[in-house]
């Protein structure tokens, strides 16, 4: 039996902590279900396209979050609030201030917000945010 290399230990030692990493990339997916109200057009199952999210307009936690698809569609805003989102031709407003969201390539949502906790719809990426300012303003997020 040949003796174990160093080119061959690290590339077991690279593949364990990939298999790691696959596990634990899940469990943000089972977080993003706290933002989901039972019956929502956010709920697992739901017949939303995620093609194109649905608008939204609610009252979460006593703030007031809104979501509309764009005409811009991507990369420029469609002129409302600013625009310069990266939201895939979706806005996202808390108490009338755009929050920045972007698409993942998995189909996910983030926003400036809560980046590092991705989320299935706008909606929830909307009421995460409102979750992380624990009642502080939203900023404008300045455009490029």
């Amino acid at each position: 039996m040949p003796e174990l290399s160093r080119r061959r230990a690290l590339t077991t030692a690279a593949a364990l902590t990939a298999t790691a990493g696959a596990h634990t990339a899940v469990a943000p997916a089972t977080r993003a279900n706290d933002h989901h109200t039972p019956g929502s057009p956010d709920s697992p199952g739901s017949l939303a396209s995620p093609a194109s999210p649905a608008s939204f307009d609610e009252v979460y936690k006593g703030r007031r979050i809104q979501g509309r698809p764009t005409a811009g569609g991507g990369h420029h805003g469609d002129g409302h609030h600013g625009g310069g989102h990266h939201g895939a031709g979706y806005a996202v407003f808390v108490d009338g201030v755009e929050l920045h969201v972007m698409r993942n390539a998995d189909g996910s949502w983030i926003s400036v917000v809560s980046h590092y906790d991705p989320v299935p719809t706008p909606r929830a990426a909307a009421r995460a945010a409102v979750d992380e300012l624990r009642g502080a303003r939203l900023l404008p997020f300045p455009a490029n």
